[in-house]
């Protein structure tokens, strides 16, 4: 994998928490959105030229790759730095896919 962005995109994320960690509302077919999510972020990041992903490269890889991109282009708020996890990451990649769907998408329903 080819790295050209080096910026951690460190800020601030606002979320409601609990005692026990962070509450994030599930969204309906959140697996599906992620699928869909996760290639249309390596499309993004290779269309930029920011990337070449290997066929080696795991789901987490890309995850987090496409999270730091998205968050150094201020396309996404990021998260704290104590709340970068994988099930965090995914919910978060699968939240800006769907924005970007019409509303009548089937994912969305």
């Amino acid at each position: 994998m080819q790295f050209s962005v080096d910026d951690e995109g460190k800020g601030q994320y606002f979320c409601n928490v609990k005692r026990t960690g962070i509450a994030m509302n599930k969204l309906k077919n959140e697996a599906a959105l992620f699928k869909e999510a996760l290639l249309a972020g390596v499309k993004y990041a290779e269309g930029r030229g920011a990337v070449e992903f290997e066929a080696t490269d795991s789901a987490s890889e890309k995850l987090l790759y496409i999270y730091r991109l998205l968050v150094h282009d201020k396309v996404i708020q990021p998260l704290p730095e104590e709340q970068v996890a994988e099930k965090t990451l995914r919910h978060k990649l699968a939240i800006w896919y769907a924005k970007q769907l019409p509303k009548d998408h089937p994912l969305l329903n």
